[in-house]
């Protein structure tokens, strides 16, 4: 008799070793990756989230994304304080009879990315464009967050 059934599957704490075991190889994998794993199995299910750039210059804050596959109508932007938040859901293709697939890595789904800002902006004045799957969402820094120029006095 089964304790526990998960989709029509009896319970079984050997294959949950086997997946915590995987969980835990995965965190270390991730950890000593030298490239951030933006992927991730949630409840069984991929997950993904978007790589991004952050980057400023004199007068702006500059965030890049790679959102492969969307369309502009299909990412959510807001930005409340200093934090800038991108969603959307990438949709998958329709699984077709007669394909047979041998590997599957790329990730569908939803998804929502929180980036910390690391200065005041201008929200009211941030721009987005999206090309070739990069969105570039530009915002301009607060008066207050620019760098000053002081002039020193020789006497």
């Amino acid at each position: 008799m089964a304790l526990i059934k998960r989709k029509g599957e009896e319970w079984s704490p050997f294959r949950d070793i086997l997946e915590f075991r995987d969980e835990i190889d995965r965190l270390f994998k991730d950890f000593f990756s030298p490239w951030p794993v933006r992927r991730r199995r949630v409840r069984g299910e991929m997950v993904w989230a978007p790589e991004v750039d952050v980057y400023e210059d004199e007068n702006n804050v500059v965030v890049q994304a790679e959102l492969p596959g969307l369309k502009p109508k299909e990412v959510d932007i807001s930005i409340a304080g200093n934090t800038l938040t991108l969603k959307g859901e990438k949709k998958g293709e329709k699984e077709e009879e007669g394909r047979n697939y041998y590997l599957v890595e790329r990730v569908y789904g939803s998804f929502e990315r929180s980036i910390e800002l690391p200065i005041e902006v201008d929200a009211s004045k941030a721009k987005a464009t999206m090309k070739d799957g990069i969105l570039e969402v530009v915002i301009p820094k607060t008066p207050e967050s620019k760098p000053k120029q002081i002039k020193v006095e020789v006497k």
